[in-house]
């Protein structure tokens, strides 16, 4: 515990919260400080564990009134580790996750601590579903006010496009219902602007019908990625929003260590019409792996769960590709013969449908061109071999800058390249730095990918 804490207002604030205060000395607390990405390790001076709203509005009131950094959070899932604080309050949201699903309305209200495995399998129950993350232990709170893009994105548009309300604790300790009615700017701000303008206690979204997809991966050695490549680019061709696809370069799952091709789907539309769709994936060479099927909506969306566990050492990059070519294909095949891990993977997805067809400044999330992306996704185990995986994921992302544009989605982007963070907000920086003077003015929701009151 740091020496500007007395015992007294420790006591104090464990006394008026209904959930737990946490400090180094107590049983659990470095299972609690630790997030998704165990090269983030950082030591909290107390961790405020919240039951419910009123205890994030409490926790950042005495923060406040110590000096202390805050940190929220949700899921703890993001790659740039930013939920955890070195010294300061960690409010911790874990502990709530609720929902209330209203089926007539077809709307979903979920706290903030709750994961897309959380809301997906509330929604289920009445035959709903909205775009999530495409890994379900991913925070609800975190990926939607980033964005929030995932296998419904081309059907549903973004997460971030599907908030109606959010219940906002505010830099001042201040509880704000938000949405389109009681402050049009502030809610443009949270669909996108990330955790800049308070913590979100709970979250609204439109739900849609949606039961069953057609779902699953094909997936081909990496002696064929040339024409598994030529497949996939038949099949994003005009691709209908229901149809999402993915090219990866992994591992097998199967701990043989071989390389290969996956090519993952979801068909959200009718299944028959998504097996006709998906059939160019399946009409070359011989698939190692043929998982496709129709399945619920929450089990495609663990599908890739595995491929991400928590505790692994964590190192991205990401960027928008100007042209798929197969010169780029051919430049990542390269790189992923050299990678230096088994777990690391290279990630390519499909943006087109409804997400792109909204006006890049309707939301503070700017990203609506038609396109690919890519994620550079270095996973490993053994802290001895930070810098080679590090400096694999820097050689080729440098290999491929003529070939990506500026433009950065925020939810990827690593925790040391703030640099980036006006590129992953475009023509809306210049009114999300107004908001966050309005809002936040002493920059006290600064863990983040930061939008500086102070900038220009």
């Amino acid at each position: 515990m740091t020496s500007t804490l007395s015992r007294d207002s420790v006591d104090g604030l464990r006394q008026q919260l209904s959930g737990e205060v946490v400090g180094p000395e107590d049983a659990g607390y470095d299972e609690m400080r630790a997030v998704h990405n165990s090269l983030v390790d950082k030591r909290p001076a107390l961790i405020a564990r919240c039951a419910n709203t009123a205890d994030i509005a409490d926790a950042v009131r005495f923060a406040r009134g110590e000096g202390l950094e805050i940190s929220t959070r949700g899921g703890g899932h993001n790659v740039a580790g930013k939920a955890v604080t070195d010294g300061g309050l960690m409010i911790d949201l874990a502990n709530m996750r609720g929902s209330y699903v209203d089926p007539t309305k077809r709307r979903a209200r979920i706290q903030g601590g709750a994961t897309w495995n959380d809301y997906n399998r509330a929604t289920h129950q009445h035959g709903l579903a909205t775009t999530g993350a495409v890994i379900s232990t991913t925070g609800v709170g975190g990926l939607t006010r980033g964005g929030g893009i995932g296998w419904l994105m081309g059907h549903f548009g973004g997460a971030v496009d599907n908030l109606t309300s959010v219940e906002l604790v505010t830099a001042d300790g201040d509880v704000l219902q938000v949405n389109a009615e009681t402050d049009p700017e502030l809610f443009w701000g949270l669909r996108g602007g990330g955790g800049n303008f308070g913590i979100a206690a709970s979250l609204e979204f439109d739900a849609h019908p949606l039961d069953t997809v057609l779902g699953g991966i094909v997936a081909y050695p990496l002696s064929e990625a040339l024409p598994a490549f030529a497949a996939y680019q038949e099949v994003t061709t005009d691709a209908p929003d229901e149809l999402a696809s993915y090219f990866l370069l992994v591992h097998a799952p199967d701990g043989s260590g071989n390389k290969i091709v996956g090519l993952p789907v979801c068909h959200s539309g009718d299944l028959s019409a998504g097996e006709a769709l998906v059939a160019p994936l399946r009409a070359f060479g011989s698939p190692a792996v043929d998982m496709i099927s129709p399945m619920p909506y929450p089990v495609m969306n663990t599908m890739l769960d595995a491929g991400f566990p928590r505790g692994a050492r964590n190192y991205w990059k990401t960027a928008f590709f100007k042209e798929l070519s197969e010169e780029v294909i051919g430049l990542l095949i390269d790189a992923f013969e050299r990678v230096p891990s088994a777990m690391t993977g290279i990630v390519i997805e499909q943006f087109h449908g409804a997400i792109t067809r909204i006006d890049p400044t309707a939301t503070a999330y700017p990203h609506r061109q038609p396109g690919f992306n890519m994620v550079l996704a270095g996973e490993w185990l053994d802290p001895a071999e930070d810098e080679e995986n590090i400096s694999w994921v820097h050689s080729t992302f440098d290999a491929l800058r003529p070939h990506t544009t500026d433009a950065v989605y925020v939810n990827y982007m690593a925790a040391d390249e703030p640099e980036r963070v006006r590129s992953a907000y475009g023509p809306n920086w210049g009114r999300l730095v107004a908001l966050k003077r309005t809002w936040d003015p002493d920059n006290v929701f600064h863990l983040n990918q930061n939008i500086d009151p102070s900038s220009g």
